[in-house]
């Protein structure tokens, strides 16, 4: 068999501060405490130097880095971080109880005008900030804005063992953290599940939204388009698997479930789609998550948003049906509409699509009220 040649020029700034440490004769618990990441995360590092290095274990990658003298003495004090390390080092974590005393876990980063993320299935406030599932994202709505986020119940960093997961205890989720915040108007952002909370909360609160942008969004739950018995039948499948399939350490179904969110995903990013399910959210709160999120309904309501909105949508989206972007844009009085040519329902940044995402956001933002 052909031995792999080594590409240390590959690693990361995270890689090479991950490798020292390694080096040093740190845990993976100590590694990840130091780091503010979870152990399973510094695992996941530790495969990806595994493979850029040629080895298989942790004695064989320190024995490599320090012949290709990838490791000092002392870290390098030149080495500067990703972006996007910056931005998660520079958030301020904090947390908030909801109406019913479920702690919220939220986050603050950046400078600027406010702008609010809702809160969404398989979110962790840390972690986020180094995958590429959420990474490209986070860095835009951080771009020249405050950005305030926050775990949803059940999900990252808020508590995870909580009776009530409705439609409306996620949208009383996102006032506590508005009011604990001490935000005035803002602008609101949702994406996917999201987009029905946001259209709420901006009906109930037209005083505090001052803009609205819905990506991937939809009015209406799986449950409430129009299904055939055996659409019926493949959601409650589709639920049953994510109880029995989520936590296991076969991969398998996780990545399948990735797979509806970028079917472009390469092998990389399905490894990272997977650590994000695993750091994030435990199987049975995945099914109970998903089951609400198929229950909701927002077309009452959505002809009463009375702030500039914006809608974007992939046409090609497998997760979330490009129809129902649509739909969504038709109840909304004088909603803008971009559509995206993209399979993806979460855009990686290398492809078009991105970029016109990027142009109809920031436009969107810096149109006149």
């Amino acid at each position: 068999m052909e031995e792999k040649e080594p590409s240390p020029e590959q690693l990361t700034a995270r890689e090479k501060e991950i490798l020292q440490r390694l080096s040093a004769g740190l845990s993976d618990q100590e590694i990840a405490a130091e780091l503010f990441l979870s152990p399973n995360t510094i695992r996941w590092y530790n495969r990806q130097i595994y493979s850029k290095l040629g080895v298989s274990n942790r004695t064989q990658a320190i024995i490599q880095a320090k012949a290709l003298g990838l490791v000092l003495s002392h870290p390098p004090q030149s080495d500067q971080p990703s972006p996007a390390s910056q931005r998660r080092r520079e958030q301020r974590g904090y947390f908030t109880k909801s109406f019913d005393g479920t702690q919220i876990a939220y986050a603050v980063s950046g400078s600027g005008p406010p702008l609010v993320k809702t809160g969404t299935f398989m979110s962790h406030l840390e972690h986020d900030w180094e995958s590429p599932v959420w990474r490209n994202l986070l860095e835009e709505l951080n771009h020249n804005h405050t950005l305030i986020r926050y775990d949803e119940r059940g999900n990252g960093l808020s508590d995870w063992d909580v009776d009530d997961v409705s439609f409306e205890a996620w949208v009383r989720d996102l006032e506590a953290v508005v009011d604990a915040a001490g935000l005035g108007q803002f602008t609101l952002f949702a994406n996917s599940q999201g987009g029905t909370v946001a259209v709420a909360y901006t009906v109930r609160h037209p005083d505090r939204v001052k803009r609205l942008i819905l990506y991937g969004a939809y009015a209406r739950g799986w449950l409430h388009r129009d299904l055939n018995e055996e659409q019926i039948e493949e959601e409650k499948l589709i639920i049953s698997l994510m109880r029995v399939g989520w936590g296991r350490e076969n991969p398998a179904f996780r990545q399948l479930f990735a797979l509806q969110l970028r079917p472009d995903a390469t092998i990389e990013e399905l490894r990272a789609f997977d650590e994000q399910m695993r750091v994030s959210v435990s199987a049975e709160n995945a099914a109970r998550l998903e089951s609400e999120m198929h229950r909701t309904d927002v077309r009452a309501i959505a002809p009463l948003v009375r702030v500039p909105t914006l809608v974007i949508h992939p046409r090609e989206d497998a997760a979330v049906p490009f129809a129902e972007g649509r739909l969504l844009a038709s109840l909304i009085p004088n909603a803008q509409f971009v559509a995206l040519e993209s399979n993806n329902h979460l855009l990686t940044e290398h492809e078009p699509a991105w970029a016109k995402f990027v142009s109809a956001f920031r436009s969107f933002l810096n149109q006149d009220t």
